[in-house]
């Protein structure tokens, strides 16, 4: 489970909190040979995220609009959150289908200016 202050952190270790990254949904799936290794299965940029201090969640949308989310727009209101807020999970809502899928990983493209947030189908 990832958390917020996961995020935080890696975000400032793999792009040095980069403002102009695009924060995008990165899938992967199961190798149909081997279930242990996960296959890069494509991306798609998100268009909103909100807090949920009930469920105690960041949550990750796509709404299919042109909208894109970026490190400047992200990171700022996180850096001034109390710690209870920085232990909120991560989580994502891609589709009716792949709602509430859990966040397993992070990653960047450099020549994209992307940051990814990686989920398992």
């Amino acid at each position: 489970m990832k958390v917020i202050i996961d995020l935080i952190e890696d975000i400032r270790e793999s792009i040095a909190n980069a403002e102009e990254y695009v924060v995008t949904a990165g899938l992967l799936k199961e190798d149909q040979g081997d279930p242990l290794k996960l296959i890069y299965a494509g991306e798609a940029p998100l268009n909103r995220y909100h807090l949920d201090p009930v469920a105690k969640r960041l949550t990750f949308e796509m709404d299919g609009s042109n909208a894109k989310i970026t490190v400047g727009e992200l990171i700022p209101p996180l850096l001034i959150a109390d710690m209870d807020t920085m232990m909120y999970e991560l989580r994502m809502d891609v589709n009716a289908q792949y709602n509430d899928m859990e966040i397993v990983g992070f990653g960047k493209n450099e020549e994209m200016k992307k940051y990814l947030l990686f989920v398992k189908a």
